[in-house]
Formats: structure tokens, C-alpha cells, sequence
């Protein structure tokens, strides 16, 4: 009885360390959020995994709500190269609306954003969403108000921390982008050519 009690747990185990492996995602996508205003999860990993991503946490009654047009801007500029912009919505900072309805309707109907939202969650201190907390760990930066800005290698390795006031189309932003798309468009490039 014993020794098949512990062949399950050991089978057990290994499909579980396969499915930990067949992920492939670090801390920051290895995890599912909701889509904002929808019963709706995304697996980050799935989605996600292999592009330069930007994570902002957004807050629709913010002196900095209206950067949501920027980042659109980005979004549509460079998503054909391999870049998503994820939005956070958090009232982390006492801005943002605790009806998931107005939320969207700010970002959707408002600022017309196309790129991903989720549903609003802490982004701070011991209550803040698993992603955040990966962030926060990799840069050492706590998001000190709405809209900071995290931007993040394909390879997840890289995370680049950047603050409020700094614009979506801020140049040494921009530049920091392309730097790390070019990478990974490389990355890609060299992975394709040792599976041929």
C-alpha cells in the first residue's frame, strides 16, 4: 500500500514538473489574469511569451490617464514587430473607479485602446498581483504612482523600470524599446536557425 501510495505521488509529481516545464515562463508570465470587465482569463505565458512586452499600471482618474493615447500610439506602432502593451488598471493609488464598467469604458470608449487590459488589482505592498511582484523584484522599483512603466525582454531576463512622468514617446524610451525589440527579433532569428 505504502509503495503505491508513493509511486502516485512521484507520478504525480513528474506530471507536474512537466507541465512547470512545458510553460517556459518565468516569474513575470508565468501566471493567468482576468481580462478587465470580463469573467474572461488569459494565460500570460501562452499569449505572451517570446515578446517584448510593456506592463504599465493604469488608473482611469489620473493627471496621467491621458499617456493611454501614447501608449496606444506604441502599441499600434510596433506590435507587428513583436511588442504588446499590457495594462494593469489599479486603485492602488486611489484613482481608479471600483466599477470594472467605467474602468473599460475609460480605456475602450475614452482613450480607444486596443491592447490588453486586465482587470483592476493591487500593484503594491504584500496584496499586489503576482506579476507586479515579479516586477518588483526583478527592478527593485515599487510603482510610486500610476503609470510606471516596466518594460520587458522576450527572454524575460531584461526588465526595464520607468516612471510616471516619463511619456510612452519619450525618446530614450523609444530608444530602449527598439534596443530590446532588436535583440529579440536576433534572439528569434538564432533560435530558428539551430532548430533548422
Amino acid at each position: 500500500m505504502m509503495k503505491a501510495w508513493l509511486g502516485a505521488i512521484a507520478l504525480s509529481a513528474g506530471v507536474l514538473s512537466t507541465s512547470v516545464m512545458a510553460n517556459q515562463c518565468g516569474d513575470i508570465l508565468g501566471h493567468s489574469m482576468q481580462q478587465l470587465n470580463t469573467r474572461e482569463s488569459v494565460d500570460l505565458c501562452d499569449s505572451y511569451k517570446g515578446k517584448t512586452i510593456l506592463m504599465v499600471n493604469t488608473a482611469s482618474k489620473c493627471g496621467f490617464t491621458p499617456q493611454f493615447d501614447a501608449l496606444e500610439a506604441l502599441y499600434q506602432k510596433y506590435q507587428d514587430k513583436g511588442f504588446v502593451v499590457l495594462g494593469f488598471p489599479s486603485d492602488s493609488f486611489k484613482q481608479e473607479y471600483d466599477d470594472a464598467e467605467k474602468t473599460a469604458e475609460v480605456c475602450y470608449l475614452t482613450y480607444g485602446v486596443k491592447f490588453p487590459m486586465f482587470s483592476s488589482s493591487k500593484v503594491k505592498g504584500d496584496d499586489a498581483n503576482p506579476v507586479f511582484k515579479a516586477l518588483i523584484a526583478k527592478t527593485g522599483e515599487t510603482p510610486s504612482w500610476n503609470f510606471n512603466k516596466y518594460l520587458v525582454s522576450g527572454d524575460e531576463q531584461t526588465v526595464k523600470h520607468f516612471g510616471s512622468r516619463t511619456s510612452p514617446d519619450d525618446k530614450d524610451f523609444i530608444a530602449e524599446l527598439e534596443k530590446m525589440l532588436a535583440a529579440n527579433t536576433a534572439m528569434a532569428a538564432s533560435t530558428e536557425k539551430s532548430g533548422e
